[in-house]
C-alpha cells in the first residue's frame, strides 16, 4: 500500500513538473506548443494605424496581408492557415513596448513591422527575451546597434540610403555646399549620422545642420537660418508628412536648392504634403523606385491594386517581401519557433522586389539602392529623368 501511494505521488508530481514546464515556456521558444500542432499559424503585424505616421502602417499592413493571402490561397504553410493579426502601435514607443508584452503572452512566433525605427527599437529586448523573430521596415542603424539575433530589417539601413545619395550628388553630380534639416527621432538620427558619415567621407562639411523635433509643424527658424547660407542641395532627414511640411515651407521662404533624401521623399505622402511643384526635382534614394521596373515588380502592383483598390508603393512592397521571407523561412523549417526560427529566416535568400536578399550578422538583407528624381509628379529612374 505504501509503494502504491508513493507512486501515485510521484506519478501526479510528474504532471505538475510537465504542466509548469510548458506553462513557463517563452512564447516563441521552440518548445512551443504552437510548433507542429495543426492549428493557424499566428504572425503579428505591428504599424501606426492612427496618428502622423498611419500611412505607413496601412501600407506594411497591405503588402503583409496580399503575401498571406496569397499563401493561403495555395494551402497555407506545409498545410496550416497564416493567421495575421494587427495591431495599432500608434507611432509610439511606449504602445510599442506594451504590444511587445502581449505578443510574448499570447503566442504569437513572428512579428511584421513596424516602419518606426523608434518603436521597432523599444520593442526588441522584449521580443528579444521572448524569441519572438520580427522582421522590421525601419531604417535606423540603431535597430542592428541592439544585436538582437531575432531582428531582421525587411530593407537597407540609412547608412545604404545615404551612401548611395552621397555619392551620386558629391561624386557625380559635384554638389558640395549641402546644408541638413533632420529630426531628433530614430529615423532622423540615423539618416543625419549616416549622411554626415557619407559627406565626412568625401572632405565635405555641411554648411548648415539644422535638428528639430518629430510633432514640429513651424520650420520657419531653421530653414532661415539655412536660406542665409544658401546651399545647393538641401538634405531632409524626416519621414514623409514632416519632410513634405518642410519642402513646402522651404520653397515658400525661396530656397531653390534641390531636394535629396531616402525612401519617406518618394511617397505618395511627401509629394501630396510638399505640393507637386515645391517636390519637383527631388532626389530619391530607394531600393523600389516605382511599380513598373520589373516583371516581379508590376506582378505585385497588379496583385496590391485588385486587393486594395489603390497602387503600391515601397512600403507596401518591403512589407510584402519581409513577410515572404518569414513565410518561406516557416516552410523551409516546418514551422519552427524562436532560436529555430530566426536562424531559418537568417539563412533564406530571397530574390524580391527590392533586390536578392542574403542576411548578414547584423540582420540586414538588402545593401544596395537606386536615384529616382521626382518629375511631373512621378518618382522615375534618374537614368530616364
Amino acid at each position: 500500500m505504501a509503494s502504491a501511494r508513493i507512486a501515485r505521488v510521484l506519478a501526479s508530481a510528474a504532471v505538475i513538473a510537465v504542466a509548469t514546464s510548458t506553462a513557463c515556456s517563452a512564447p516563441g521558444s521552440s518548445s512551443s506548443s504552437e510548433e507542429n500542432s495543426g492549428g493557424p499559424i499566428k504572425i503579428a503585424v505591428v504599424d501606426a494605424q492612427s496618428g502622423q505616421l498611419s500611412s505607413l502602417g496601412q501600407w506594411e499592413w497591405k503588402g503583409a496581408k496580399l503575401a498571406a493571402d496569397e499563401w493561403n490561397d495555395k494551402g497555407g504553410i506545409n498545410g496550416r492557415e497564416i493567421q495575421l493579426e494587427l495591431f495599432d502601435d500608434q507611432g509610439d514607443p511606449t504602445v510599442g513596448t506594451n504590444l511587445a508584452r502581449k505578443l510574448a503572452s499570447e503566442d504569437f512566433i513572428a512579428m511584421i513591422g513596424t516602419a518606426e525605427s523608434a518603436v521597432t527599437v523599444a520593442m526588441i529586448p522584449i521580443l528579444q527575451q521572448s524569441k519572438i523573430p520580427n522582421i522590421t521596415s525601419g531604417q535606423s542603424p540603431a535597430i542592428a546597434a541592439t544585436k538582437s539575433p531575432f531582428a531582421f530589417y525587411n530593407g537597407p539601413t540609412s547608412t545604404t540610403y545615404d551612401e548611395t545619395l552621397a555619392k551620386y550628388l558629391v561624386d557625380q553630380e559635384g554638389k558640395k555646399k549641402i546644408a541638413l534639416i533632420s529630426n531628433n527621432g530614430s529615423y532622423g538620427k540615423g539618416e543625419r549620422e549616416a549622411f554626415t558619415k557619407a559627406l565626412a567621407d568625401r572632405d565635405v562639411k555641411p554648411v548648415d545642420d539644422q535638428v528639430v523635433t518629430t510633432d514640429q509643424k513651424d520650420f520657419s527658424a531653421a530653414l532661415t537660418s539655412i536660406r542665409q547660407k544658401a546651399p545647393d542641395v538641401l538634405f531632409v532627414g524626416t519621414e514623409e508628412v514632416e519632410a513634405g511640411l518642410i519642402v513646402k515651407q522651404a520653397r515658400e521662404l525661396g530656397i531653390t536648392a534641390t531636394i535629396a533624401g531616402a525612401a519617406p521623399m518618394g511617397t505618395p505622402v511627401y509629394l501630396s504634403t510638399a505640393g507637386a511643384t515645391n517636390a519637383e526635382g527631388t532626389v530619391v534614394s530607394s531600393p523600389y523606385l516605382s511599380n513598373d521596373t520589373s516583371d516581379a515588380s508590376r506582378t505585385f502592383a497588379d496583385a496590391y491594386q485588385a486587393a486594395h483598390k489603390e497602387e503600391a508603393e515601397l512600403h507596401g512592397a518591403k512589407a510584402y517581401d519581409g513577410a515572404n521571407i518569414v513565410f518561406t523561412a516557416l516552410k523551409d523549417s516546418d514551422v519552427a519557433t524562436g532560436e529555430k526560427l530566426a536562424d531559418a529566416i537568417r539563412a533564406t535568400k530571397y530574390e524580391g522586389l527590392l533586390g536578392n536578399f542574403e542576411f548578414d550578422k547584423t540582420g540586414v538583407g538588402i545593401h544596395a539602392t537606386s536615384i529616382g528624381v521626382i518629375k511631373s509628379g512621378k518618382l522615375v529612374s534618374e537614368s530616364a529623368s
